[in-house]
């Protein structure tokens, strides 16, 4: 007799002197499979040899599946008699992927039973759904008291505004329990990520002389609540980033950043929605001269595609889901699993160029920068100012200015018609000769009025 080869749901083992390669097995297969079995007394070639069955050894076998296996299973063991050899068969199931023996992951590939990386155990752990043993829902090392109370009632009253809870604040312990981010008076990690400070809960920011990541003008770094990162990541790109201004007949001008600002608070809340809190790796700001870059570590789901989620309506795959729906409840984030698509909205509408990649430990939302001009190299000579008459579009555009605003001043008029500080003087003294406009003002305050 024989029973054929080891496979992907099939073990065989010569004796329980090998339990323990036995129990590896019966992880890796339920983590590939969700069920197997394992013969104990046969070669690996399929042919019976026997061992010494007793309630005994069929009890031994019980408790060590029982003892070093999580989360546990329950299998049925059994004595079988093949060839007239006896043998002990065990045959399992579950569905609680990922497995542990002895505290390690491992996946049957073939009749091999490989050991898992942690991207590859998070990855596992995304798909399966398992609550319980995310970062998130274990308790932290904070406390009620190391909440942020200012923080907490401004989220509350926001999310009470927008119509996505009925909340109203009262106390720290009421609004949190509400929330469910305690177990007693210890905050959950979610609790401790959204309203309390921690070294892990924390950004990396820089400006790059160049393109490439050597020499740097500024580097920050910060560490807190993750609302108040992502503020504090957003001014710094805000602050760091070209904007250009456009009138449009209104007395108020228009300011446009290079890129939008609704894709970049999108990328952050993204990067700390799905980080990886338990790689102890931080977010990352990278502003080059052509491109800036926002780091999460937490690897994108496996099989899938950042295309994916833009063009099929992918369903979301949250590694903190507890942090996605409170930021859902104050409208920081619209709904789960549409980032991406928003964040390429954005930048289409803008005509911005964005790339979404996947790296080995984490994830990068890219926007490159429009091209700078090159500046025109000053000669050695003073440059003299331009003494070309004025054209009469010039004069045109300011007049229909003022007459759209009241008045015009020397700086707005240089950034509407985009001239040196010298040649928009000029034309603004010529225009006063002519009797055309009328000066009001001193210096800085000065102002110039159609007669």
């Amino acid at each position: 007799m024989n029973l054929g080869i080891e496979s992907e749901t099939l073990e065989f083992k010569k004796s329980t002197g090998e339990l323990k390669e036995a129990i590896h097995s019966i992880c890796a297969i339920l983590n590939k499979h969700h069920h197997g079995e394992i013969y104990f007394g046969v070669k690996p070639d399929g042919t019976p040899v026997g061992q010494i069955v007793t309630e005994e050894s069929l009890r031994e076998v019980s408790q060590k599946i029982k003892n070093h296996i999580e989360p546990q299973i329950y299998p049925e063991i059994k004595k079988v008699v093949l060839d007239g050899r006896d043998c002990i068969h065990v045959k399992f199931s579950g569905e609680q992927i990922p497995y542990f023996a002895y505290g390690m992951a491992r996946i049957r590939v073939a009749d091999e039973d490989l050991l898992m990386s942690p991207g590859e155990i998070t990855n596992l752990l995304l798909k399966s759904g398992r609550e319980g043993n995310r970062w998130e829902n274990l308790v932290s090392n904070k406390t009620i008291d190391d909440v942020d109370e200012e923080l907490l009632k401004k989220y509350i009253i926001q999310a009470h505004d927008v119509g996505r809870i009925a909340i109203s604040y009262t106390d720290k312990r009421t609004v949190l329990n509400q929330l469910e981010l305690t177990e007693g008076d210890k905050l959950l990690n979610v609790g401790k990520a959204l309203f309390s400070d921690d070294i892990i809960q924390d950004v990396q920011m820089a400006i790059f002389a160049t393109s490439e990541r050597l020499t740097f003008n500024d580097i920050q770094r910060h560490h807190g609540p993750v609302l108040k990162l992502v503020d504090i990541a957003e001014s710094y790109i805000k602050n760091n980033i070209h904007w250009k201004v456009e009138f449009t007949g209104a007395r108020q001008r228009l300011e446009i950043p290079e890129i939008p600002i609704d894709a970049i608070r999108e990328a952050l809340l993204n990067s700390f929605c799905h980080k990886d809190y338990s790689s102890g790796e931080s977010n990352e700001v990278a502003i080059y001269k052509n491109r800036i870059e926002i780091y999460n570590p937490g690897t994108f789901p496996e099989g899938l595609e950042p295309q994916d989620f833009i063009d099929k309506a992918e369903r979301p795959i949250r590694r903190n889901p507890k942090i996605a729906r409170i930021l859902y409840y104050s409208k920081d984030i619209e709904s789960f699993g549409t980032g991406l698509k928003r964040i390429a909205d954005a930048c289409d509408e803008a005509g911005v160029r964005y790339e979404f990649q996947k790296k080995r430990t984490g994830f990068v939302v890219c926007f490159y920068r429009p091209e700078e001009k090159k500046p025109i190299k000053a000669d050695k000579k003073p440059i003299k100012a331009d003494k070309k008459p004025i054209n009469d579009e010039r004069k045109d555009r300011v007049l229909d200015y003022i007459k759209e605003n009241g008045s015009i001043s020397n700086k707005e008029a240089r950034e509407l018609l985009g001239l040196a500080d010298s040649t928009t003087k000029r034309l603004l003294n010529e225009l006063v000769k002519k009797e055309i406009l009328k000066i009001e003002g001193e210096r800085k305050a000065r102002r110039y009025f159609l007669l």
